[in-house]
């Protein structure tokens, strides 16, 4: 049931601003002076070809429980998978073990983040089935914030719980690493479902259908669909090959060194400061090796895709 004044009754019909919580099926629900409406969006959206995205900041017109969508306030990012707008952080949730962490899509992620201007953080999850110490450090020296938590043993929760009360911030990262029980630790009563891991496959089941925010202390943080992959194909989600070494921190201080720069592709030793500095040790070659690899899926795609 939606939020009621202290008499018991919608207020009246009435233009306002506010914020999309939730969206499924063509409804949003938008939160708005302390109430919760049911809304629909306005056709002309459809005819621009946009849709509303849980985190949108709107203009709604009421009518008692029920309302229209009539503006979407510019965004400041947004993001396709997950379907979410007005990110500050991202946090890439990864699993100790049951899933092992894939670090590829680790690096995906933090570039992508990095793209549309989003503070990626790395949670390493279910830190008591393994030890992350040496696969955190390659992240930390690439420059990111990186967490390391476990819902069983309480470790770093308080350290997670004070990272997500400002802001918006989104859970992301492949499915069963562990992001219902994290919100459920920092979210009690939400009681997310969660699943068990296969033994057979070692991953589990996606339990979120849909992006939701959730209060947290002066921030909303969202959970998202699990996803295994994210592909550049998808639009609103290429990096233009030229931009994608400004999405690995560690290499800003070495590109324009390069002697072919801005030009430099970072995957041939000719010239390039990038190369130099991994062959040097000064860079890691996993992080490395994910750029060569993504900037050749961005390479190979048409200039019109």
């Amino acid at each position: 049931m939606l939020p009621m004044t202290e008499s018991g009754f919608m207020q009246n019909n009435s233009i306002m601003n506010g914020i999309i919580m939730h969206a499924i099926s063509g409804f949003y629900y938008v939160e708005a002076a302390g109430f919760v409406y049911e809304c629909k969006a306005k056709g002309a959206f459809r005819k621009e070809k946009r849709s509303p995205l849980v985190g949108d900041r709107v203009l709604i017109e009421t009518s008692g429980n029920n309302g229209f969508i009539t503006q979407i306030e510019p965004r400041k990012n947004f993001l396709v998978r997950p379907p979410i707008a007005n990110l500050d952080t991202l946090f890439i949730v990864v699993s100790a073990d049951r899933p092992k962490p894939n670090v590829y899509v680790i690096d995906k992620l933090t570039a992508y983040a990095a793209y549309h201007k989003i503070d990626p953080v790395i949670v390493f999850s279910k830190t008591d089935l393994a030890d992350v110490a040496s696969l955190a450090e390659v992240y930390r020296k690439a420059g990111f914030r990186v967490l390391c938590c476990s819902a069983v043993t309480g470790e770093g929760m308080e350290q997670l719980e004070q990272t997500v009360s400002c802001g918006i911030s989104a859970f992301t990262g492949n499915s069963g690493v562990g992001k219902s029980s994290i919100l459920n630790c920092l979210l009690p009563g939400l009681q997310l479902e969660t699943n068990e891991i296969s033994d057979k496959l070692g991953r589990g089941k996606h339990t979120t259908r849909s992006v939701q925010l959730y209060h947290s202390g002066e921030g909303l943080i969202a959970d998202t669909p699990g996803f295994s992959s994210l592909d550049f194909e998808e639009n609103g989600e290429k990096i233009p090959k030229d931009q994608l070494a400004f999405c690995f921190p560690e290499f800003h201080d070495y590109l324009d060194r390069c002697r072919f720069y801005p030009s430099c592709s970072h995957t041939v030793d000719k010239g390039c400061a990038v190369l130099a500095a991994l062959h040097a040790g000064e860079l890691s070659g996993q992080r490395h090796q994910s750029y060569c690899r993504m900037y050749e899926e961005i390479k190979n795609m048409k200039e019109w895709d």
